[in-house]
């Protein structure tokens, strides 16, 4: 729906709530979820994750007997995904609803859990029963078909930026991306993003991070020249993106949406794959569907709207890594990914990045953060609240 209240009210609606208890209700809702206030504001304004808590809002409203849910924090900040699972916890404590959750959190969704089921890549049981059952009869099994398991943690793979390793990129000492106080709003009088300064040179890996709403996917999207903005100045490789022509973008910059669907073209996975690139290119990019697990021979003739949420993220990972862009800029890259797809993610882009490219993403995947990049720029309030950086100022 247009705006976030009736988009809550719909479920009551259907239902044949009154409307004193709708309007009782919707706020409730939307309070549980971290919302609150937000009746008005439009749906297609909201950010991804506040977008999924919106969704959950809406589910929870009418007080169901049976929830079922397939990762419902997957694009939640961590305090998000605290409040979600601490209604979940609520919810079980009384008894109040049954509950089906897949999750790959699995720190958070295995103290909730009464019952684990436990599936391998082809959908077969691999255990079932309590969870410390299956954790002491199966672990090593759950281990090697990738299953985060919740005591999953490592030591920390990255601890800070080094110049030294920092690859020599096409440009030579010209940035790849460079913004300058640049200002963004959506409506008059509501920035998005206040004064944003931020320099990306080849062999940076950057986490972008933030709470829900703080402008990491509107930054990403500026930076790529989709949207304009209201003042500043945004170079990539040292030109106005919004100036390059579509083929130029796209051979210099890979963006990886935040919802994969999103982004899909071709009506096979194998035509999506192959879009638009060289030889060389389709070459590389039969490489990363193996290393991805996502095998042509298996899933080439698939529709990409027929995969799993897990597998379209590979998908548009392939698609947006294989030019071997000059700028990776990924959206929630670990979206509904098991520990196999986040290490080979992982491998693929530590080889890109030594090759001479960037990489800036967007995430609230803390592990992702520790094991994939050098250091972490916080959004808050449409500021750049630390950047954690070697030599940032």
């Amino acid at each position: 729906m247009e705006r976030v209240g009736d988009d809550v009210a719909f479920g009551l609606e259907n239902l044949a709530w009154p409307m004193v208890a709708m309007r009782a209700r919707v706020p409730e809702a939307l309070e549980a979820v971290g919302l609150a206030g937000f009746e008005g504001r439009r749906s297609t304004r909201l950010s991804g994750g506040e977008q999924q808590r919106v969704a959950i809002a809406g589910v929870l409203a009418a007080k169901p007997g049976l929830l079922v849910l397939d990762e419902p924090t997957a694009s939640l900040d961590p305090d998000g995904a605290a409040s979600v699972f601490a209604i979940l916890a609520d919810i079980r404590s009384r008894r109040a609803a049954t509950i089906v959750l897949v999750e790959h959190r699995a720190a958070l969704a295995w103290p909730l859990a009464d019952l684990v089921l436990a599936l391998d890549d082809d959908g077969r049981p691999i255990d079932v029963g309590p969870p410390k059952d299956v954790l002491r009869r199966s672990a090593r099994k759950l281990e090697a078909a990738g299953v985060w398991l919740p005591e999953t943690a490592g030591a920390a793979r990255r601890s800070g930026a080094d110049p030294s390793r920092r690859a020599p990129g096409p440009l030579g000492s010209i940035p790849i991306l460079e913004l300058t106080s640049v200002r963004f709003a959506f409506e008059p009088g509501e920035p998005v993003l206040r004064s944003i300064d931020l320099e990306v040179v080849a062999g940076d890996r950057i986490a972008l991070v933030g709470p829900n709403g703080s402008g990491k996917t509107t930054l990403l999207r500026l930076a790529l020249g989709l949207l304009k903005p209201i003042a500043g100045e945004i170079r990539l490789g040292g030109r106005d993106p919004r100036r390059l022509a579509g083929g130029e973008l796209a051979r210099q910059v890979g963006y990886v949406v935040q919802d994969p669907e999103l982004g899909f073209l071709a009506d096979s996975v194998l035509e999506e794959v192959e879009l638009g690139l060289d030889a060389d290119q389709v070459r590389y990019a039969h490489e990363l569907c193996d290393r991805l697990r996502l095998p042509l021979e298996r899933f080439g003739d698939r529709s990409p709207y027929r995969l799993s949420g897990g597998e379209q993220r590979r998908l548009s990972l392939v698609t947006g890594l294989a030019r071997r862009p000059l700028l990776l800029a990924l959206d929630e890259p670990t979206y509904g990914q098991d520990r196999r797809g986040h290490e080979a993610l992982v491998a693929a882009l530590d080889e890109l990045v030594g090759q001479g490219s960037a990489m800036l993403a967007a995430t609230h995947d803390e592990r992702f953060v520790r094991d994939a990049t050098d250091g972490r720029v916080e959004l808050a309030d449409g500021w750049v609240a630390t950047d954690e950086r070697v030599g940032a100022a």
